[in-house]
């Protein structure tokens, strides 16, 4: 362990300003605020003639800031605290990453609630979810304004501290229907449905009695623990209006229909539905929802479909619903441009918040990022935080799982 790493371990009480001053010193002098554990024993070993076994090589980055993070006393004074959050602001100023993983598969976010009883509110783990969201805006800067989100594996790659690409905080997609694939345009990767609309669009789906999933991979396109979820979400679609009855709502995506059961429930006056994959949509027309007198069914991608509804400017919405699988975030900022459009001055857009929620640092890091964009349309994002904990499934019968935490942010994006 280097004798940096081992000031973080804060060997001596109190915290005072002497661990800043030595912090900076070793900052000053040129030791790299994201030099690792690993880096350190790689070195070590070179010394001595040994290599460092590759699994260790390539399965963690244990920079300054876990180990920060890990030793935390937890009986810290507020004059402490107040130490150690400079600490953390020195190191990022240095060029320290918020979002790698270490030796134990953990962020330095992970580690810190451990410390704090799991405190999502505390000033350090905040201060961790302020730098995430500072360097996705600033990466998004540099990208010319493109956006990419963080994959999990990025989250191993040590010295490139940055996002994303989970395409990420993947949403779920329909899109526009493409011939059949051929025998040999069969999907070779286990992820490629996740990452690929069109792709998605070509893949076989299949309905359990409790989930929607690809056929061949096993991917958990929708399942049957998002009822609550659902159901929250179609209440506040209907929420603007006086008589639910009178409500012109859409919803971006049918999956299982289970939203779009609960505002038929509502009784609305009007109630579109956008849904683009064959399978989805020949379950739509077996189940009767092509017959039923107050609903409009909008086959192919939104993207196409809704344009037109803004090129016609005839319907506008009390309240959107956006549930896709395979799409990406910067999807969702395209559709913020056509929802400002379509929806009524007092209405109300939401959409299933899975951003980044294979991590709780990320999706911590992704509700503030929303907020950051939909401000810019002149709109606020409000969030109904509900616990999952007994809600979530085992995953056993789905080989890629897509929620991960424990709680839910619900959105509630309205007109500011």
């Amino acid at each position: 362990m280097s004798d940096m790493h081992r000031l973080l371990t804060f060997p001596e009480r109190p915290v005072s300003g002497a661990y800043l001053e030595s912090l900076g010193r070793f900052l000053s002098a040129g030791v790299p605020a994201t030099y690792t554990l690993e880096q350190v024993a790689e070195f070590e070993r070179s010394e001595r003639g040994e290599s460092l076994p590759e699994e260790v090589e390539e399965a963690s980055n244990t920079t300054p800031l876990h180990i920060l993070a890990r030793s935390l006393p937890q009986d810290l004074t507020a004059e402490e605290e107040d130490v150690v959050l400079k600490m953390m602001d020195m190191l990022f100023e240095y060029g320290a990453g918020w979002n790698f993983i270490d030796y134990e598969d953990k962020t330095v976010g992970d580690l810190i609630l451990e410390n704090n009883g799991q405190n999502r509110q505390s000033s350090l783990y905040q201060r961790v979810v302020e730098a995430g969201v500072s360097a996705e805006l600033l990466l998004r800067k540099l990208n010319g304004g493109e956006v990419e989100f963080i994959d999990e594996g990025e989250l191993l790659q040590a010295g490139e501290c940055y996002p994303n690409a989970q395409p990420e905080p993947e949403q779920r997609v329909e899109v526009e229907v493409e011939p059949e694939l051929k025998d040999n345009d069969a999907v070779q990767d286990e992820n490629a449905t996740a990452a690929d609309p069109e792709t998605y669009l070509r893949t076989k789906l299949k309905y359990t009695d409790d989930a929607l999933i690809t056929e061949e991979n096993k991917d958990g396109v929708m399942m049957e623990w998002e009822t609550d979820i659902m159901k929250l979400a179609a209440d506040t679609l209907v929420s603007t209006t006086k008589n639910p009855s009178e409500a012109v709502v859409l919803n971006i995506g049918f999956g299982m229909g289970i939203i779009d059961t609960f505002l038929q429930k509502s009784k609305p006056k009007m109630h579109y539905i956008c849904e683009a994959h064959p399978d989805v949509l020949s379950k739509m027309k077996e189940d009767g929802w092509y017959e039923k007198e107050n609903v409009i069914i909008l086959e192919g991608k939104w993207q196409d479909s809704l344009n037109k509804l803004l090129d016609e400017g005839t319907v506008f919405f009390d309240g959107i619903y956006y549930d896709t699988f395979s799409e990406h975030y910067e999807d969702m900022l395209d559709l913020y441009d056509v929802i400002v459009g379509l929806i009524k001055p007092d209405g109300i857009f939401s959409f299933f918040n899975g951003l980044g929620a294979d991590r709780q640092l990320c999706y911590d890091v992704y509700k503030k990022i929303v907020e950051v964009d939909v401000a810019m349309y002149g709109m606020k994002c409000e969030y109904e935080t509900i616990s999952l904990s007994d809600k979530l499934p085992n995953w056993k019968d789905v080989k890629r799982s897509y929620y991960n935490c424990d709680y839910y942010y619900h959105p509630k994006i309205s007109f500011a």
